[in-house]
């Protein structure tokens, strides 16, 4: 039963981190190969102000947002002016720089030894130490994204976002400020990674560089993509596929150095197919952004 519950709560952060990046691939149109360092600022800057200032979990995770969102300014102020290939090669080398700076400011982030005893949440003095109980928390506050996330694609906003990946030009001639709208989902969309980033951080008590790296931000990446970029379902759709995978390998009794090459055999896979024979994704509609 934990197996369980600890599998629901991977699927839980996952899909948060999902539908965050869909909201930048997705409905604006920019390949974003940094999700991952965002989702790492949220899990150390929560940490780091819960060990080192003493803040409880929802403070220090509200802080987070705010932090990464300011964060988020650095690489989509001066990249966002920029398309295609530039942006993403500018996104790949905040990732770097991000990874960078966590694996090498040791009196801040302890590098490679990482943090470890980091504080489970507490909820008005009640301890949240066991697997159901930050399956509930999870649960909860999974839920208030979804829920934020499914009815941000239905407004205004989004609309102009996908005006924005079709036809850049046409919205620019009609007064709309591109970049700060792209600003802003790309704000949104690490703000709410630094969530999914958070709750990691007091799941597994112990984080270290190497849980954000560039593979990492890859393979958030493809679970948009193979789920459905632009799609609200498929997105979750992605996040089922693509983390069940690797856990019914555990059932075929495959050594650990054989499974870990089987599954990223397997993901490439997927990869190819969904893009030759299925490129809007395997929940998602031939038009993109239909939810």
């Amino acid at each position: 039963m934990n197996y369980i519950f600890h599998l629901l709560i991977m699927i839980e952060v996952y899909t948060i981190l999902a539908l965050s990046l869909n909201l930048v691939v997705g409905y604006t149109g920019l390949l974003s190969l940094s999700h991952a360092s965002f989702y790492g600022l949220g899990a150390y800057a929560s940490t780091l102000l819960m060990i080192n200032v003493g803040f409880n979990f929802f403070p220090a995770m509200i802080c987070a947002i705010i932090i990464t969102a300011a964060f988020s300014l650095c690489i989509s102020y001066p990249a966002l002016k920029l398309r295609g290939d530039y942006f993403a090669i500018s996104s790949f080398a905040f990732q770097i720089i991000i990874f960078g700076i966590l694996y090498n400011w040791v009196d801040l982030t302890r590098g490679p030894y990482g943090i470890a005893g980091i504080p489970r949440p507490t909820l008005f003095g009640l301890k949240i130490d066991s697997l159901q109980a930050f399956f509930t928390l999870t649960t909860l506050i999974t839920g208030a994204v979804v829920f934020f996330k499914y009815n941000l694609y239905q407004s205004p906003f989004c609309t102009v976002l996908k005006a924005i990946k079709e036809e850049e030009q046409a919205v620019i001639s009609m007064g709309k400020n591109v970049v700060g709208f792209k600003i802003l989902a790309f704000a949104m969309s690490s703000g709410v990674a630094a969530i999914a980033g958070s709750l990691y951080a007091v799941y597994i008590t112990y984080i270290d560089p190497t849980s954000f790296t560039l593979d990492e931000s890859i393979f958030i990446l493809t679970i948009v993509l193979i789920g459905g970029a632009g799609n609200f379902k498929g997105t979750i759709v992605g996040v089922f596929v693509m983390l069940l995978i690797p856990e019914i390998l555990r059932f075929i009794g495959l050594p650990d150095s054989i499974a870990h090459y089987l599954r990223q055999i397997i993901y490439a896979l997927i990869l190819i197919i969904i893009v030759r024979f299925r490129p809007w994704g395997i929940a998602g509609d031939k038009e993109l952004g239909s939810v």
